[in-house]
């Protein structure tokens, strides 16, 4: 499975241009298809949702043409698409699933659509029930009540009220109005039960007002489309930022610090998701506004306060509460959220999950999700993300407390692409300085005594890869083993404590620097499953205010952002004449003949292992030891530190 690490944020601070809105862009892309004449979008959001609408308007002869910068033109069919019958796989897009579904069942032909094993998992059942009331002829292709569908052209049917259930996914209600006016005659619609998820109807009314389609509403409860009703294109159509990925952003810059602000959105926007700053204000945050940006900050003394709110103005916003209120003092609890549970993944479950590995605890219900935060701080974890771009992007926000690995990282492309890119943008993390280097070359000495000197925490990566090897022994498994030293590495019970390293409870610091120990160390090193195993577990090490590692592949892997770089050698007859005297001092017996040949081929081995190999940076700074004291290497390496990064 595909990962990204992500270090721990001291901060968060800056400027992000939000992309365009998916709720807008999938319905603009629609009505632009379905309305008379040609229509420019501009800043049209360009995602795994909007490809999917795309290439269904394509094949079904909807023409779609580059227009001015970035803006796409399309040209409308006027409610008669050109193609009678297609074959329309649209992934896990619901935005494009449900509206489209609607108009081709009204429209009249022959399809078939479906989308992954997830779509097929979502109800449609109301929204098929609400078109047959209008005459459209559609068939369960699996499983009665969800995709995927096959669709004909629909009967006659002169019935002028249908009822549509509304509290289940608000899209059904979008989908059918949307429709609506491909009838050509007064067509009112009753929801059944309360509606969820309002503000994206309100999304729906906009979007259709700007085609030239007026909905006339009664309240929650009714929604007549007039006899008569055809869209128009408008011209030229801006696509607002989106509103829901603002809030991840918007989010950071209160738990962060800040100011942190989202351009390309302002108060005024018919998404309702950019309520969600209200929420980020009521838990203590700073919000400022203008026309077109929105910008958070911390709460000026103190923490953010948790909260009790009904999330029926913000559904999908308020995933990203969920992860906001590991930082607050106090429990949050998230309300009328039962629309979570037929989403990408069942989220109130999955953010359930994730949270608890986080350390919080979590109660969760069938419409409502309570967190208290954890005690003692978050605690370091992999994110499993259920191919659910929301949940990649809520969760990624513990970063401000504990590194994170984020599994499938790449389904933040369903609706923001480069959302990692933008979020190390804002992102201040913990500061590396990664010692690399040779054997006995002085790399943990130098490297505990620079942390020391900085007040920062210090990582002997070798150690872990020893106490690899030393646990393997005990468990009686060769070193050569991959799969089995891999589970032992990924399962290590260790502890640091001071200058103690503790496995399984028992105190090993000796046991693990025997010549032995230090050989299979080397050995299990080479194994990528190993290395694998281990990576996470290393850069979970980086914690504020910083951290000092030393190692092999400390600046080449693990911490290739590392602030300060150092590579560490010496002549091989030096380092055998150090590890003699070391040897001598703990009372083991050496001969310096054995160690001088045991370091070259560890060298060799090291330096070629087809994983990870021990090399220097190109931004490493070189450092011979051979005639340095420990203290002179300290203060050259101190001094590097304090010049800043190595210019290439």
């Amino acid at each position: 499975m595909d990962y990204l690490d992500l270090p721990q944020l001291l901060a968060a601070r800056g400027t992000v241009r939000l992309p365009g809105s998916k709720s807008l862009s999938n319905r603009l892309l629609l009505l632009a298809a379905l309305a008379a004449g040609k229509t420019e979008l501009c800043e049209l959001l360009l995602s795994d949702d909007t490809t999917r609408m795309l290439e269904a308007l394509q094949t079904l002869g909807v023409d779609v043409a580059p227009g001015a910068g970035k803006a796409l033109c399309i040209t409308g069919v006027a409610g008669d698409f050109p193609v009678r019958a297609a074959d329309l796989f649209l992934g896990n897009a619901g935005t494009a699933f449900r509206p489209l579904t609607a108009a081709l069942a009204l429209a009249g032909g022959n399809y078939r659509l479906a989308g992954v094993p997830r779509m097929h998992e979502r109800p449609i059942g109301d929204l098929v029930d609400a078109l047959r009331q209008l005459g459209a002829e559609i068939r369960y292709l699996a499983v009665e009540g969800f995709p995927p569908l096959a669709i004909h052209p629909p009967r006659p049917c002169s019935q002028h009220v249908v009822r549509v259930r509304g509290d289940v996914s608000s899209q059904f209600l979008t989908g059918l109005l949307m429709a609506l006016p491909l009838r050509g005659i007064e067509t009112t619609v009753e929801v059944v039960g309360e509606l969820i998820s309002r503000p994206y109807i309100d999304i729906t009314l906009a979007s259709m007002a700007r085609f030239g389609v007026e909905v006339l509403r009664d309240g929650w409860r009714r929604f007549t489309v007039p006899a008569g009703s055809a869209y128009r294109s408008p011209g030229v159509v801006q696509v607002e930022g989106d509103a829901s990925s603002a809030s991840y952003f918007l989010a950071l810059g209160a738990i962060g610090g800040g100011p942190l602000r989202v351009e390309g959105i302002g108060p005024d926007s018919v998404q309702g998701d950019v309520r969600f700053a209200d929420a980020l204000s009521a838990m203590g945050a700073q919000i400022t506004t203008g026309a077109r940006w929105i910008e958070a900050s911390a709460p000026p003394a103190g923490r953010l306060q948790g909260i009790d709110l009904d999330c029926n103005h913000i559904p999908d916003a308020a995933m990203t509460l969920a992860t906001t209120a590991l930082f607050a003092e106090g429990p949050t609890t998230l309300r009328h959220i039962a629309s979570w549970r037929v989403k990408e993944t069942d989220r109130i479950a999955a953010m359930a999950a994730e949270l608890r590995k986080l350390g919080a605890v979590v109660e969760e219900g069938a419409d409502y999700i309570r967190i208290d935060p954890p005690v003692g701080g978050l605690q370091a974890a992999t994110i499993d993300t259920y191919d659910d771009h929301r949940m990649a992007m809520s969760c990624s926000l513990a970063a401000l407390g504990t590194p994170l690995r984020i599994n499938d990282p790449e389904t933040v492309a369903k609706t923001f692409p480069d959302y990692f890119a933008r979020f190390a943008e804002v992102g201040q993390t913990v500061p590396v300085i990664a010692i690399d280097g040779t054997s006995a070359s002085g790399k943990g000495t130098i490297a505990a005594r620079v942390a020391q000197a900085l007040g920062w925490h210090y990582l002997d990566s070798g150690a872990l890869y020893r106490l690899t090897a030393l646990a393997a022994q005990r468990a009686g498994m060769a070193w050569e083993d991959e799969d089995c030293v891999a589970a032992i590495a990924a399962g290590l019970d260790v502890e640091f404590v001071g200058n103690a390293i503790l496995l399984s409870g028992e105190e090993v610091s000796d046991a693990i620097r025997s010549e032995e120990i230090s050989a299979g160390a080397s050995r299990v090193a080479a194994l990528p499953a190993v290395r694998a195993a281990l990576l996470f577990r290393q850069r979970a090490f980086r914690r504020p205010p910083g951290l000092v590692a030393d190692g092999r592949d400390m600046a080449s892997v693990v911490f290739r952002d590392a602030t300060t770089k150092v590579f560490l050698t010496a002549s091989v007859e030096m380092r055998a004449m150090r590890r003699h005297k070391q040897l001598i001092e703990k009372g083991m017996a050496a001969s310096i003949a054995d160690l001088l040949l045991d370091l070259r081929e560890r060298d060799e081995r090291d330096s070629q292992r087809s994983v990870a190999p021990m090399q220097q940076s190109t931004d490493a700074h070189l450092l011979d030891t051979t005639n340095h004291t420990i203290e002179t290497a300290v203060a050259q390496v101190l001094d590097w530190v304090s010049r800043g990064p190595k210019k290439g």
